[in-house]
């Protein structure tokens, strides 16, 4: 069996994902920046390579779809070209790094990313498929509430610190280290007896585990900071991506005039330096929009195993949301575009959608088989009117 036609595990360049519309190639930013010229030409590669579209993903990176069996080497070649491509698909599947967008220049957190990313390419021991770190060192932590499984951040008094995920304080360590300290945590997860593959720290811990002494501290973590929103930041402009995708000719917009981006976990991009908010079809740009309270996987026709069109309702139910309500479209149960609860989850199903309230897509229904076209005449329904 082709590696393409596998299912179950974080695509990548070297191990893409076949869906509805062909190859699914996702790009791992190395510490989590792409410069202007390498944001130019992944839409490039995009565009020529794929069917235009791109993923901005809750693990902060970018996915070209529509990429087709043949077209797959050529697109290698151009990711190469950019230095946007590792050595083996070993090598990729461990660089799973959530980076702060919001460092500056002269701190330390592009050299630890840099560094956590050697380490991890030279490391000998296999990780889960999922599992994940974080360096989050700024005064305010913002990845706190995104997927990871290590974490290097600060304390109230700006020491390093790292904590595994799910423990409430973390163990003080010096700059130099701070990188072996999170790679002997995951080591210790994955020699201390968890056999999962899908695996990770926080329900370990939750369920018994107990750190050796020598990785537990008592350092308590920065406060964390408020969520982030699209505007203007003294390190640029944070933008907004409706639903995570956009096309290649936007991209290309966002690197105009030099500006390299920063990802995030939040289906946002951050326009380094960029002092203006731009305008394009498909970007959010208002702190409060009502997308941002949307989320959506890529639906039918575009994923092979999606029952419904979940952008479509998505766009539609959006601007009649309450104000604090959290909205998940997920055309089938796996729920890959979000796995955690939400205020309001539809479920796409052969029989019509299915409705949790205050849930995942695992969790049981309070509804079941809707009609789309019902739902949008009485979107009340969702929150439990009539």
């Amino acid at each position: 069996m082709s590696a393409s036609k596998v299912k179950g595990w974080c695509p990548g360049a070297l191990r893409p994902m076949q869906s509805g519309d062909g190859l699914v190639v996702r790009v791992r930013p190395f510490g989590g920046r792409l410069d202007a010229a390498q944001a130019a030409g992944l839409a490039h590669l995009a565009e020529r390579h794929g069917n235009g579209l791109i993923d901005v993903t809750s693990r902060a990176n970018f996915q070209i779809r529509g990429v087709s069996e043949s077209s797959h080497r050529l697109l290698l070649d151009g990711l190469a070209q950019l230095t946007l491509l590792d050595p083996d698909a070993v090598t990729e599947s461990r660089r799973n790094i959530l980076v702060t967008p919001f460092w500056r220049d002269g701190d330390e957190t592009q050299a630890l990313a840099a560094e956590l990313e050697e380490a991890l390419a030279d490391s000998m021991f296999e990780l889960p498929a999922k599992f994940g770190f974080a360096i989050d060192d700024g005064k305010s932590r913002v990845l706190a509430g995104n997927s990871a499984d290590v974490r290097i951040e600060r304390d109230a008094t700006g020491g390093l610190l790292v904590r595994a995920d799910g423990a409430r304080l973390g163990r003080s360590v010096a700059r130099g280290e701070a990188v072996a300290t999170a790679l002997a945590v995951a080591r210790w997860f994955v020699g201390s007896g968890v056999r999962d593959g899908r695996g990770r720290m926080a329900t370990y811990l939750a369920a018994g585990a107990e750190l050796p002494a020598a990785l537990r501290g008592d350092a308590e973590p920065a406060p964390i900071m408020a969520a982030a929103r699209p505007g203007l930041y003294p390190q640029g402009a944070m933008i907004g991506v409706a639903f995570g995708q956009m096309p290649h000719a936007t991209l290309n917009q966002l690197s105009g005039c030099g500006h390299a981006l920063r990802m995030t976990p939040w289906r946002m991009v951050l326009s380094e330096g960029k002092r203006t908010m731009p305008a394009a079809s498909g970007l959010i740009t208002e702190a409060f929009d009502p997308a941002l309270r949307v989320i959506a996987c890529s639906g039918a026709p575009r994923c092979r195993e999606a029952h419904a069109d979940t952008r479509a309702l998505a766009a539609t139910l959006a601007p009649n949301l309450g104000s604090a309500a959290r909205l998940h479209v997920s055309g089938c149960a796996k729920g890959c575009a979000h796995s955690g609860a939400a205020a309001i989850t539809l479920v796409a199903t052969a029989s019509g959608f299915d409705l949790v309230r205050g849930g995942s897509t695992r969790d049981e229904p309070v509804l079941r088989g809707l009609d789309r076209d019902d739902i949008v005449k009485n979107p009340s329904i969702l929150m439990g009117g009539h």
